[in-house]
Formats: C-alpha cells, structure tokens, sequence
C-alpha cells in the first residue's frame, strides 16, 4: 500500500528534530517502563509506612493499569485534535505531578488518586511518541528508530525490581517516585526543543459513545486480569465480571460499524500488515509475558537468591537488548519481517524452555548466559513486531493505528501475567513451597508450558508474505509486492 503523504500537517522536521526526537521518546518511555514495575518492590515497605495490610495496596497497582486501559483508546484523537507537541508534554507534566503527588501522599486513598493521574499521562506518553516518530520518518528509517524506543521498553522492566529493592533497602520508598521528576524535567525541556507538532485540523469530532463503551469494557476486562492472576476473587464473580466487561466490548463492536469515525477504527485490522503485526504480537506476549513472574519465582523461592542478586541475574537481558541495536538492522534488511519473526519466535520460545535445565547448583555463568540469548531474541522480537505494524499504515491513519497497538500491547501484558500467574499456580497447587527442590521441578513445567505457547504462536506470522515490511526494514525484494489489504 502506497504512503500517503502527511498533507493534514505543515509541521517540517528539521535533521535537529530528527537527531533527538527519538531520545525524547526512549526517555518518556524508559521513565514510564521503570517506574511500573519498581513500585511492586517497594509494597510490602509502603504497606508498613501506611500503616495498612499489604493487600490493601493492590489498589495502587491496579489503579494505575486501568487508567492505561481507559484513556490509551483516545490518545491518537487527542494527538490528532490538539497536536503531538501539546498532548506529549501534557502526558509527561500529569505523570510527572502523579510521581510527586505519589511520593507526598499520606493515605492509600490519596496514592491511589495520585497514580490515576500517573496513568493518565502514561496512557499517552506511548502511543503519541510512536506517532511523533511515525510521521517524522520516512518508512526507512522506522527501523532504526525503533531501536530506540524497544530499548527502554526493555530495560525499565528488568531495571525496576533491583534499583526498587536498593531504594527501599537505603532509603525511604518516596524515592521510588521521586526519581521520576528530574527525568521528566528532562523531557518537558525536551519537548519544547524537539516535539514536532503534528496535527489533523479535519479531525472528527469525540466518539463520547463508543470512549465509553470501550473504555469501560476493557478497564473491567484489565480489572478481572489483574484480579485473576492475584487469585483473590473465587471464579463466580470473575466469570461474572468477564461476562460484562465482553459485553461492553461486542456493543463497542457494534457501535464501531454504524459510526462515521469511531474512537477505535477497527476497520484498520483489514490491513493485513497491520493485523498480523497486532494479533501476533498479543499472543507472543501471552506466553513471554509470564517470564517476569515466574523468574523471581525460580531465583528466590527454589535457587534460594535474595531479592538483590536475583535482580542482578536479570541485566544481561538489558545489555543484550542494547547490543541487539547494533545488529537488527542488518538482520532485518538481509532476511526480512517473515523470516524474523518466524525463527526468531521459536528461538525465543526455546530460551523459555531451556529454563527447565536451570537447577539449585546450576552455574551463575549458565544462568547469565540463558538471560543473555533470552534478551537478545525478545528485542529482536519486539523491533520487528513494532515496526511492523506501521510498515503499510497511511501516515494520516498512524494515530488510529498507535491506539490500536498500545491498546493490545497493553492487554497482551495484562492477558501475560495472568496466564503466567495461572500457569504457575497449576504446577505449584500441589508441592510445598517450603521445600526448594519441589518449587523448582514445578516450576520447570510452567517455563516448558510458556516456552511452548510462545513456539506456537509463531504460527500467526506465517500470513505474512515474503515482501512484507521491506519498506520498514530496507530490504530488496525481488518480487513485486502484493497489496497488503484482504
């Protein structure tokens, strides 16, 4: 499908623009990465402060992923109606005032307002950054530039549970949110140097029905998530629940076909591109997406780790998504979106498995090198699934199809913990977490099980034909290419 030109947008981007626009990005990102898995350290701490059960802070968990699930639909809208420039330095200010707001709040009550807020400006710190670089590069360049937004993806994550415990363990856990604020001082000067203020003055007006339909719908279906991978309701309500929140979601669906500009165009799906990127890329992350909940698992309760060095375990994954950088661009351009994304999946799934060989005992240097293969294959995996899904999108549709993405990114994660939480739990039912060798054996079934879902769903990539993505990837094809719609 040929590009169409931004004609909606007068913004030009200066080289200048181009040089640091993808640092501004990666720097949101990495600040929004880091802190949503830090804070689940810093719990059992908070809990003591406040003077509540630990339980009681699941809401300040929860809160924060729902305000993702609701307001991610609408950021494209906003970024279309009122421009990236503006939209991304509100999104980094709101999360910015929720981080402090969080650090001075003296009740659960006011820390779980304080990260609604934070949500709000996560949910569109994402999806508006990939949009500012999707319309400020040529489909050329979007590989490279994803580099450098997977990184910080990659690395916030692993980073959070070892600095969190460090700041807990030294220093009062207000930190935690504190050490966004000069990051997103950062940002906020940034932008004003760097932004490019794209907009669509034709934009249609608010799909106020269809926000609300979907927006409830999936924040229901992200709340039974959270819930189900924590256990703590019994499976009457959850059935209930569930039945609701896909009840919201099919009169979204409904609703989508008799409006003129819904709030999300699902109509984008029929790009096949598109499709497959988004679809493949949530049940890739069904079975990856267990991996952060289970390794803490292994390393602590059956290795016998203290938190600290079970963090450390987990930094060649980081240090392998950065040198991926350096040759993800050759390896797409000589093998291209389909070879990757087919080989690499399995390969990544094998890495999952090859955990079940990990005993009390067993090598540090063993250890390192599987975390090692494991991150270099997840941030291939991840750059080539997320330059995929712009590879055959209009620039004038990029803001529809960046809620769409996030909108299933965000879900897959949720979708990803709890069927690691799920799976776990099967094979831990019936051994005694006290003794370590019974943890471990169980917990061998569980990586050998995501290992597999993950093999398997790199089933969704064989639609992908033979050309696809090489105007993403820069590589030449030598056959002509084929429409990209269906």
């Amino acid at each position: 499908m040929p590009m169409a030109p931004a004609a909606h947008s007068t913004e030009v981007v200066s080289a200048e623009t181009k040089r640091y626009l993808p640092w501004l990005v990666a720097v949101a990102l990495f600040m929004e990465n880091l802190d949503a898995t830090i804070v689940n350290t810093a719990v059992p701490t908070m809990s003591v402060s406040l003077g509540v059960a630990p339980l009681s802070l699941k809401a300040v968990l929860t809160s924060y992923t729902l305000s993702l699930a609701v307001f991610i639909p609408i950021s494209g809208w906003m970024a279309d109606r009122y421009g990236t420039r503006r939209v991304f330095q509100l999104a980094v200010a709101l999360f910015m005032f929720g981080s402090l707001f969080c650090g001075l709040a003296p009740t659960v009550h006011l820390l779980v307002a304080a990260r609604i807020l934070q949500g709000i400006g996560g949910a569109m710190m994402t999806p508006v950054g990939r949009l500012a670089l999707v319309r400020a590069f040529p489909r050329s360049e979007m590989l490279r530039t994803m580099n450098y937004v997977i990184i910080p993806a990659m690395i916030g994550p692993l980073l959070g549970p070892f600095v969190g415990g460090l700041i807990v363990h030294f220093m009062p856990w207000r930190v935690i949110f504190f050490l966004n604020l000069p990051l997103a001082l950062g940002g906020l000067w940034m932008i004003r140097r760097y932004m490019p203020d794209f907009r669509d003055d034709a934009v249609a007006p608010l799909d106020r029905v269809g926000f609300l339909l979907f927006g409830s719908g999936i924040a229901l279906l992200s709340y039974v998530l959270e819930v189900f991978g924590e256990h703590t309701l019994a499976v009457g309500p959850i059935v209930l629940l569930l039945a609701g929140a896909l009840v919201l979601l099919g009169a979204y669906g409904w609703h989508e076909r008799h409006t003129a500009a819904p709030v999300l165009e699902l109509a984008l799906l029929r790009i096949r591109t598109f499709r497959i990127a988004v679809a493949g890329g949530f049940v890739t992350r069904l079975g990856f997406g267990g991996m952060p909940f289970l390794l803490p698992l292994l390393y602590q309760i059956g290795l016998g780790y203290p938190a600290w060095e079970a963090g450390l375990l987990t930094m060649p994954q980081a240090l392998a998504a950065m040198g991926m950088k350096l040759i993800s661009r050759p390896v797409m351009a000589r093998l291209g979106h389909r070879t990757v994304l087919i080989g690499n999946t399995v390969l990544l799934g094998c890495t999952m498995a090859i955990f079940t060989q990990i005993n009390r005992g067993a090598p540090i240097a063993a250890i390192l090198a599987l975390s090692l293969a494991q991150g270099f294959f997840a941030s291939l995996q991840f750059t080539a699934m997320n330059s995929l899904v712009y590879a055959d999108v209009t620039d004038r549709d990029a803001s529809k199809a960046s809620s769409i993405a996030s909108t299933a990114q965000q879900l897959s994660l949720s979708f990803g913990v709890a069927f690691g939480s799920l799976v776990a739990g099967w094979f831990l039912g019936h051994v005694s977490q006290a003794d370590p060798v019974q943890t471990v054996r169980a917990l061998h079934k569980a990586f050998l099980a995501l290992g597999l879902t993950t093999i398997l769903s790199s089933l969704t990539f064989w639609g992908l034909r033979g050309h696809d993505g090489d105007n993403v990837s820069n590589r030449r094809a030598s056959a002509k290419p084929e429409a990209a719609t269906t």
